[in-house]
């Protein structure tokens, strides 16, 4: 559970005090180069973001309508007021241990003749939030709202490029189970270059400003009490926030949010820095949000065994999920996950036998269930119970007594608010029952890291599943591999169940898609890819044909961390990454590209001469360890696709 250590507001020195139909307020972050300004013109608000001078958000809209008016237009800044924040929190599942968050927030305090609401900017040293908030209408008359459309939008100025996610279409792919956050990114592209389906962009969004830095786009504490959100494609307006599609999850539920009043829309987040570091080390996903519900179980995060991933459906019988009990606990492993069809082929006496013998070895299960079955077309069961609270308690009560540790919840589908419910329901009644929970075919995490105590990872990515259903996904593994560092996994868990030891994506290792990756880049990604259970695509005939390095190492590798330090890369080329466990540092270096390149080791959190451990790929693409004294002036080479991983002695 996270620990709410401190929280303290005050009123700032630097405060803009009350002001009097003010047509342009601003506030700095706490070291003065990160600026947000809010202006008024003709009715209509925008923001600007600037960082040591140079615009990184060209003028942007601000505002929302609502069922019952306007609130982009007609608009009137009545007052605006700055404060300090001082925040200190824990975590204890992703990026670090302890974080300090100080920010001045700016409220702008609006009216028109539909009503009045708040515009509330926190903004720390790379990091800007904000968000609507909406207080009782018509004298206190009014209580609720629905949000018809955002005005949001987060402009740039011509020379930017992009780096993103397009958003699917609704009700298309396997079973009719898009969206599900699992299309290709699109790297470097032109500003005005339009999604593949013509929806708009998956967050998170990350943006080159020409030589003036980075800006990476997301939102935060989105929970039962609204949708979650994408962004359009670009217009001369810029990125405009787009609600979920009405055609989503069969067009169950209704695309716009609705809430009661007073009340609150999620965070949107800006991450901006000159270079890469705030991106990939920025904790902007959990700042500005709060535990939910508090639990009396005291979660283990861990190493799991997956039978599926290599074995695929027809491992699902009892003796095949024994063979990887038996693989987990030589791996000294805490978990293994039992996927789809578990309730027919393995039944659930079966499956409380399974518990029992897992038990003994000191390993635990996960167990794999579909969402729904009412808005998509998917065969895999169990479907019809986690959709429904009835049967979702006394599942979760019967995963209780057998000793499960947590659940996998699949094909979700859907962004709407009423899915949102979904997710949250199924956490809050698993947190009831001591089960954690990981969710696949899903959407971004938003904060969840934070606001729910037994949440433990989700997908929403082109996970490993795609290198065992087409080469062309092995082929571009690591353009992947050393992207989502800077995109996916800077803002949430990411549930991605990689690092193959097999060389062939098949149970028997001698046929189908080949892995194009060294064993060492794959022991890399288990640093670059963050998650607290770590669903490893490992197999039992690797105890005897993975080289014993490799195996080794992933017997020991943490999967949670106490700091993480971005030291050198470019999204979809290489990526120099360090995090710490304990009092330990792991540094993993993986090159994406088809090209040798060269890697200063210059800012490696290592002192000069001290030893340590160095896995690294040879000539002939063997892995090999040695013992090596650091050296602070030295480059190493790195051939096309291969990677190293240095630890800390």
């Amino acid at each position: 559970m996270h620990t709410y250590v401190k929280s303290i507001v005050l009123a700032a020195s630097l405060s803009i005090s009350m002001t009097s139909a003010a047509k342009n307020v601003e506030t700095t972050s706490p070291d003065g180069r990160l600026v947000v300004n809010v202006a008024e013109e003709g009715g209509s608000l925008s923001y600007v973001v600037k960082y040591d001078g140079s615009e990184m958000l060209t003028k942007s809209r601000l505002g929302f309508v609502s069922e019952f008016g306007d609130f982009s237009n007609g608009l009137t800044i009545d007052s605006s007021i700055v404060s300090k924040v001082d925040n200190e929190y824990s975590l204890d599942r992703i990026k670090t241990a302890h974080v300090h968050y100080v920010a001045n927030e700016l409220k702008v305090y609006l009216s028109n003749k539909i009503g009045r609401y708040t515009v509330t900017f926190s903004v720390s040293n790379n990091d800007v939030a904000f968000r609507y908030e909406v207080p009782r209408q018509d004298r206190g008359e009014r209580g609720c709202i629905r949000m018809m459309k955002e005005s949001t939008t987060f402009n740039f100025s011509d020379k930017t490029t992009s780096f993103l996610c397009p958003q699917s279409d609704a009700m298309i792919g396997w079973k009719r189970s898009k969206p599900s956050y699992e299309e290709e990114y699109v790297l470097d592209a032109p500003l005005a270059t339009k999604s593949k389906f013509g929806k708009g962009f998956t967050f998170p969004c990350l943006f080159r400003v020409g030589e003036q830095g980075w800006v990476l786009v997301s939102e935060t504490g989105v929970d039962s009490r609204y949708c979650a959100s994408h962004l359009s494609d670009y217009t001369n307006d810029g990125y405009e926030i787009a609600f979920a599609m009405q055609e989503e999850n069969n067009g169950n539920g209704t695309a716009e949010p609705a809430f009661a009043l007073p009340g609150v829309t999620p965070w949107r987040t800006i991450t901006v820095g000159k270079s890469l570091a705030p991106i990939v080390e920025t904790t902007a996903a959990w700042n500005t949000v709060r535990p939910l519900y508090t639990t009396d179980c005291k979660y283990k995060y861990g190493k799991s065994t997956w039978s599926w991933i290599l074995w695929q459906d027809n491992s699902i019988n009892y003796d095949d999920q024994v063979a990887f009990v038996d693989l987990a606990a030589a791996m000294g492993y805490s978990y293994t996950l039992v996927d789809c069809a578990w309730d027919t082929n393995i039944g659930r006496d079966g499956m409380k036998k399974l518990a029992d013998y897992a038990r003994t070895k000191g390993v635990q299960l996960f167990v794999w269930y579909s969402s729904s079955g009412y808005w998509n077309d998917i065969v895999q069961s169990p479907i019809n119970i986690m959709d429904r609270a009835i049967s979702r308690k006394a599942e979760m009560k019967w995963l209780k007594e057998i000793g499960a540790a947590g659940i996998k919840v699949d094909f979700f589908a859907g962004d709407k608010q009423e899915t949102l419910r979904l997710y949250e329901d199924i956490l809050s009644d698993a947190n009831d029952n001591d089960l954690m929970v990981i969710f696949h075919g899903c959407t971004l995490p938003r904060g969840w890291e934070r606001m729910y105590p037994n949440y433990v990872g989700s997908e929403a990515v082109l996970a490993s599943e795609n290198l065992i259903f087409e080469q062309h996904f092995c082929d571009v593994f690591g353009t992947n591999a050393t992207l989502h560092p800077f995109v996916r996994n800077a803002v949430g868990c990411m549930e991605f169940g990689g690092c193959f030891m097999n060389k062939y994506m098949h149970r028997s290792n001698a046929k189908g898609n080949v892995r194009r990756t060294s064993d060492v880049f794959e022991l890399a990604t288990t640093i670059l890819f963050q998650n607290p259970i770590q669903n490893f695509a490992l197999a039992p005939n690797n105890l005897t044909d993975a080289p014993k390095i490799c195996m080794d190492f992933l017997r020991n590798v943490p999967t949670t961390w106490t700091e993480t330090r971005f030291i050198d890369g470019y999204p979809g080329k290489y990526i120099v990454l360090a995090r710490k466990s304990a009092d330990k540092w792991y540094v993993a270096i993986a090159n994406g590209t088809d090209k040798e390149i060269s890697i200063n080791l210059a800012n490696l959190p290592f002192a000069d001469k001290q030893l340590v451990e160095c896995y690294a790929d040879s000539k002939d693409g063997k892995p090999t360890l040695a013992e090596v004294k650091y050296r602070k002036n030295a480059k190493m080479r790195v051939t096309p696709l291969s990677g190293v991983v240095y630890v800390e002695k």
